[in-house]
């Protein structure tokens, strides 16, 4: 007995040897390989840095015109970061004090967001009730030239320097538009841009229309609270962010959480991480059940498109309208001496289903493109109107005082309603309306 237990012990202590044994040499031809590799890349590093500084060498030397090592430099930083993606850029001394007055300070502007497309420097969206917007610019239209300069090769940063200035000095933007055969010119006056974020209207006594413009640090605060005030009344909601090219991620996550109450609303990925975020819905956020539909367009970017995708994902919102843009990236500002710094991409946003924005956007539920809806004026009606001419013109005689006294109350009350002409002006509202009855009345 005694040898079968020492027979055991000893089969035990040489599968023990050989697995350590086993194990060291696994370790040890892993560390082998990672040093490998380790050394790889470092020798691949060194040979791209002196590839780059041979270049830098030749171009001082051999070049026509003469450039100082500091342009040579600046010139390549900026053509590696503007090659990582659209929204990457080295900001020199100079771009690094425009960012900090753009961002502190006051200053006038177009009231345009605009993005890269395709290379081309295209507006993303006008801002409603902007120089821009009362000009005529449109979400889809490509900036050919700010004042006669080329946007050929601009930079987004580099584009809106030129288009900001002081307040009441003029600007002329070249346009080219789908369908136009040849480029627009566009004059604008530069202006304080001040935005209403949020407005609210009454559509058929009880539906509310929502507008939110851009995603400005009062948005979810007045959203929620023109919500709790119709709260009463209202049998579906119509939220509208058509032309909404975004602003910050906290009013969308908190936009997302009025209406649904549970689950992931939107997750950031990139390399590192420590720049991996989740935000998720909480119950005690909601406010509403009622029916939601959601108007986007090609001008609904960044946190307009997080707040249409989440909405759409969790199945709590019909979308309505045009294909989104397709911004959803995530961007920081990284010092690199005292007076420079680079805007870098670090991460992207993925909607709760896994899928992402960026460069592919949000595809409606419906499909409808902008435009009146289309009247088809019969004959009886027409013959109608011509024998009730004459009693209207009568009547009006009666009613013109009457019309005096009420013509103001009646001006305010139709700023806080959607009129039925107003729905036919609107092909995508109007049938965002007729689907949300639809969905009142399945929901009962």
């Amino acid at each position: 007995m005694k040898n079968k237990k020492f027979l055991t012990l000893g089969f035990v202590s040489i599968g023990l040897s050989l697995s350590l044994l086993f194990s060291s040499d696994v370790l040890a031809k892993t560390e082998a390989k990672e040093s490998t590799k380790t050394a790889s890349t470092e020798a691949s590093r060194l040979e791209a840095l002196a590839k780059f500084t041979k270049v830098i060498s030749i171009v001082e030397q051999y070049s026509v015109d003469e450039v100082s090592i500091e342009a040579l430099m600046d010139k390549a930083l900026q053509g590696m970061m503007t090659n990582l993606d659209a929204h990457s850029t080295f900001l020199t001394e100079e771009d690094y004090k425009k960012l900090q007055v753009q961002t502190n300070g006051e200053f006038g502007g177009l009231g345009i967001t605009v993005g890269l497309r395709d290379g081309a420097l295209t507006v993303i969206a006008p801002i409603e009730g902007t120089p821009a917007d009362k000009a005529g610019l449109k979400s889809g239209d490509i900036i050919l030239k700010i004042n006669s300069e080329s946007t050929i090769n601009m930079t987004i940063d580099d584009a809106v320097s030129k288009m900001r200035g002081k307040v009441g000095t003029p600007i002329n933007i070249t346009v080219v538009r789908k369908g136009e055969t040849k480029p627009l010119s566009v004059d604008i006056v530069r202006d304080v841009i001040t935005i209403e974020s949020v407005y609210t209207k009454l559509i058929n006594e009880d539906t509310l229309y929502i507008r939110v413009t851009s995603f400005d640090k009062k948005v979810a605060n007045e959203v929620a609270k023109a919500i709790k005030e119709k709260k009463s009344i209202t049998k579906g909601i119509v939220l509208d962010l058509r032309n909404n090219p975004g602003g910050l991620l906290d009013q969308a996550i908190e936009l997302v959480d009025i209406f649904v109450d549970e689950g992931d609303i939107v997750s950031q990925k990139g390399r590192q991480k420590s720049d991996e975020k989740v935000y998720k819905a909480s119950k005690k956020n909601t406010l509403t059940k009622v029916p939601v539909v959601v108007l986007i367009n090609g001008g609904s970017a960044s946190a307009s498109e997080i707040v249409s995708g989440a909405l759409q994902d969790h199945k709590r919102a019909v979308l309505v309208g045009e294909n989104t843009f397709g911004k959803g990236s995530v961007q920081v500002i990284l010092p690199i001496t005292e007076k420079e710094a680079v805007k870098l991409t670090i991460a992207r946003y993925y909607l709760p289903s896994g899928r992402t924005i960026q460069a592919v956007g949000v595809k409606p539920d419906i499909e409808v493109l902008p435009g009146e809806v289309p009247m088809n004026e019969d004959e009886f009606a027409i013959k109608e109107a011509d024998l009730k001419k004459h009693l209207e013109e009568e009547l009006e005689k009666v009613e013109k005082k009457e019309e005096k006294v009420t013509n103001a109350d009646e001006d305010k009350g139709k700023k806080d309603i959607i009129s039925p002409e107003e729905l036919q002006k609107d092909m995508q509202l109007k049938e965002a309306v007729d689907i949300l009855k639809a969905l009142v009345i399945m929901k009962g």
